[in-house]
């Protein structure tokens, strides 16, 4: 299982597209502010000045209903098309009252273009582009007496400057995003083994304790610690210890469930969180991760090797009650299952609460 994208409170697309709402919403009333100083200029030729200024007042309730109504939802792309979208018909409505394709205001659309060519990535760019040529030949005066081939090559030669400026902007916006994607990933992962690392893991722990608890589910917490990793460093060297920690990876990533969660949090140590899986359950997938490394080798400089690992479980809310002493005593079991012998997966049950104490073992199921 890997996961390069983490939802949560601080889930880093949510607060790009809240930061790009913002700006969208900066660029509406600029949008807002051009059009009226145009009105109020001397000169200014409106066809309908009371239809405009109640189009103003209109587009300026909708950005008011839109961001500050809704400032605490979920942003998605969708809502950022829908604006841009508006802002084209509202424009365009704007365009058919002062000059229609001969108004000053016709560059307007421009700031709908680089807006979405920012935010909505290059093919919604594209069609907002396709509609706004369709807008901008019915708005040529020319429409009414039908297009000749030389009038429709002129006519997109001036059009011409939005479709560059629109190609633009999206390339340069399609590098930018893709390196940020790139940040991203070095950020969040472990180069080694493409599962989260451990700043990206707590906030995927924290995000499924608080769905767990809300909605009376169980998590189920596993941590898998290799038996051998100091001695085949020792013996073989570093390199056979990194192909070791891929080996085991992939079989994690084998076992494991598109929905699950799983970190390397140190040299030879992954944790894994199991959503709606209950003690039993994660048993089995323990035992299924077990067996697959332990039936597992790769050859190193001409040597074959092989590991085993021990697999500490513990499941919220059947053997603890907060997720801080689910992660303890799957610790717990994981020490257990290491002095046991290795090889083992170890689950504290809800019966064996006692294990703190000493006086009881976890249940295991060892090879």
């Amino acid at each position: 299982m890997t996961s390069p994208h983490i939802p949560g409170s601080l889930d880093i697309e949510q607060i790009e597209l809240k930061g790009f709402s913002r700006s969208i919403a900066e660029i509406e009333w600029l949008l807002l502010i051009l059009i009226l100083l145009y009105h109020v200029s001397p000169g200014a030729e409106v066809a309908n000045p009371f239809g405009l200024i109640l189009s103003m007042i209109a587009f300026a309730g909708f950005i008011l209903v839109f961001h500050y109504l809704n400032f605490y939802e979920r942003q998605t792309r969708w809502k950022l098309a829908i604006e841009t979208w508006v802002m084209i018909a509202f424009i365009t409505w704007v365009l058919w009252n002062t000059g229609k394709a001969d108004s000053s205001l016709l560059n307007l659309y421009l700031l709908v273009i680089i807006a979405s060519a920012i935010t909505l990535g290059k093919l919604t760019t594209f069609l907002e582009v396709t509609l706004i040529a369709a807008f901008y030949i019915f708005l040529n005066s020319h429409i009414r007496e039908g297009f000749t081939l030389g009038e429709f090559t002129a006519l997109m030669t001036t059009f011409s400057p939005f479709l560059l400026i629109a190609y633009i902007t999206a390339m340069l916006a399609a590098d930018v995003h893709y390196g940020k994607k790139m940040f991203k990933e070095l950020a969040e992962l472990d180069d080694m083994t493409g599962f989260l690392n451990k700043r990206s893991f707590r906030v995927m722990l924290s995000r499924e304790t608080q769905l767990a608890e809300r909605y009376s589910h169980s998590l189920s917490y596993m941590i898998i610690d290799a038996d051998n990793l100091k001695e085949i460093n020792d013996k073989y060297g570093h390199t056979a210890g990194d192909q070791l920690i891929k080996a085991i990876a992939k079989n994690i990533k084998r076992c494991l469930r598109s929905t699950d969660v799983v970190s390397r949090f140190g040299g030879d140590e992954f944790v894994a969180l199991l959503p709606r899986m209950d003690g039993k359950g994660a048993v089995v997938i323990g035992e299924r991760i077990r067996s697959c490394i332990e039936n597992t080798s790769f050859d190193s400089g001409g040597k074959r090797i092989t590991s085993s690992v021990c697999i500490g479980i513990a499941t919220f809310p059947e053997d603890a009650d907060s997720m801080d002493e689910v992660m303890e005593k799957a610790d717990a079991a994981l020490y257990q299952g290491k002095q046991g012998g290795r090889n083992r997966v170890s689950h504290i049950s809800i019966a064996d609460n006692s294990l703190e104490e000493g006086d009881s073992a976890p249940v295991s199921a060892a090879a």
